[in-house]
């Protein structure tokens, strides 16, 4: 992970359905087949299924898998309110949350934890705070940041840095449909010597194929609680990135989704990547992909095809 000596596996092993549309026995699965193939990485929320996937995970470590075969990392700073999930990065909010999720994990200790999204009623210096004690205090071993700009990823890793703290990861969305994470915070990662993790490699799922032809009627797309989610990537443009992403995995004679993982797994910077699958068998895809490596001409056609548009200040 970055400069850190916190090792991760390639693919991380994402729970954001786990309690709601992933049962326990399916979660328990897809756990035991993760950790077979080598996985380490889980990675939850306290908001994933108002706790549900934290305990479902907590129960899994009383006895099927041992708590040190996998590296949990867990964020805070959304909580739920009367009007809806609200961010509160505040002290008090990040490690009420942090204590929460230890209780539902069923361990004294996390070993990365983040902070899940930016807080503009907070000041990024008490947010910072928090992450501190979470670490002196041993409730996590290693702290970062999600979906932060490169801007509050250095201004954070400048305030952890002193008293050797120090900031270790950056997680955000980054896939062939998102590489918004090229403009400031690769960069950014680079020169602190963080670890990214990329969340939704898969495009939340399009990058598989799936939807090129009609919208599956069991897909994420056709819920009612996660279409919103996949919708902003069912446009032309991300057609077309499918459609090249497609025909390099038939000229490889690979799936789809296992062209997209590797071309993401070998970006400079990216630590691992996060595959949320709904399924014991979409996780079983997924990991089919960590043995592919992408002809040269490949990986380069699909970063034109893909390229995000950047320009002024990020290039002069």
């Amino acid at each position: 992970m970055g400069r850190t000596g916190l090792r991760v596996s390639e693919l991380g092993l994402g729970t954001m359905t786990w309690g709601r549309d992933t049962d326990d026995l399916d979660a328990a699965e897809q756990l035991r087949d993760f950790v077979d193939a080598g996985g380490t990485l889980v990675d939850t929320a306290a908001t994933y299924g108002d706790g549900d996937a934290e305990r479902v995970i907590g129960s899994l470590l009383e006895g099927k898998v041992a708590r040190d075969d996998v590296v949990l990392c867990t964020k805070g700073g959304v909580r739920a309110g009367r009007s809806g999930a609200r961010v509160d990065a505040s002290r008090a909010g990040l490690l009420a949350d942090l204590d929460a999720s230890l209780a539902r994990l069923g361990t004294d200790h996390v070993d990365l934890f983040l902070v899940a999204c930016p807080d503009p009623a907070t000041p990024l210096a008490e947010t910072v705070s928090a992450l501190r004690l979470a670490v002196t205090s041993g409730r996590a071993r290693y702290v970062g940041l999600s979906n932060h700009p490169g801007w509050a990823s250095a201004r954070a890793a400048t305030l952890l840095e002193a008293d050797g703290t120090g900031l270790s990861a950056l997680e955000l969305e980054y896939s062939l449909l998102q590489r918004g994470a090229e403009r400031d915070v690769a960069p950014a990662a680079d020169a602190l010597g963080l670890g990214m993790l990329a969340w939704s490699p898969l495009g939340r799922g399009v990058l598989t194929g799936k939807y090129r032809r009609a919208i599956p009627a069991d897909s994420r797309a056709a819920s009612a609680h996660l279409a919103a989610f996949v919708d902003p990537y069912l446009d032309a443009t991300a057609s077309s990135v499918v459609e090249a992403v497609a025909t390099a995995a038939d000229g490889l004679g690979r799936a789809p989704l296992e062209v997209a993982l590797a071309w993401l797994l070998a970006r400079d910077g990216v630590a691992s990547a996060i595959v949320g699958a709904r399924t014991p068998a979409q996780l079983r895809a997924s990991l089919a992909a960590v043995d592919l490596d992408l002809p040269g001409e490949v990986h380069a056609a699909l970063d034109d095809v893909s390229a995000p548009e950047i320009g002024y200040p990020e290039r002069w």
